[in-house]
């Protein structure tokens, strides 16, 4: 007769506000999440300066990455490509974003070359020159400040 509970019945959590948080933390980390690390080939051997040091780019332009291997091939996420088609390409889809773009105008977006050390210098003019038949101005050469290993 009285209220007692029977031995039956459990209780079980209410899972919902937890699945609710998990699921704005897999939202937040796919936001925030940096992309750019992927298009580096840490495979390349860069060449070393003592004057070497960091981008300071602040985020005001997008950057491209070349990464140029000792062969001279254009690699791109790990896949050889063709350089002028790689960089008529990027130049196309840079001036689609620059209002009242024509073709031969400057683009704001950087080349970045990762070349390896074993490249010839004469390769390296080419796809600078490359760049710069396609809009391309601005210009950044990655190098070490010391020898890696041994």
């Amino acid at each position: 007769m009285s209220g007692s509970v029977s031995g039956d019945m459990k209780a079980e959590p209410n899972l919902t506000p937890m699945l609710d948080m998990v699921f704005q933390l897999v939202t937040f980390f796919m936001l925030v999440i940096n992309f750019k690390g992927a298009a580096m080939d840490l495979s390349l051997k860069l060449p070393v300066l003592g004057s070497a040091r960091p981008l300071e780019s602040k985020g005001e332009h997008e950057q491209i990455v070349l990464n140029i291997d000792a062969q001279g091939q254009l690699k791109v996420y790990g896949t050889p490509k063709d350089i002028k088609t790689y960089i008529a390409g990027e130049a196309h889809v840079a001036g689609l974003k620059v209002p009242n773009y024509k073709k031969g105008d400057e683009l704001p977006t950087t080349i970045v070359v990762r070349a390896d050390k074993g490249i010839s210098f004469k390769l390296l003019n080419e796809i600078v020159q490359t760049c710069q038949n396609n809009g391309f101005r601005k210009f950044e050469l990655k190098a070490m400040t010391r020898q890696e290993g041994p």
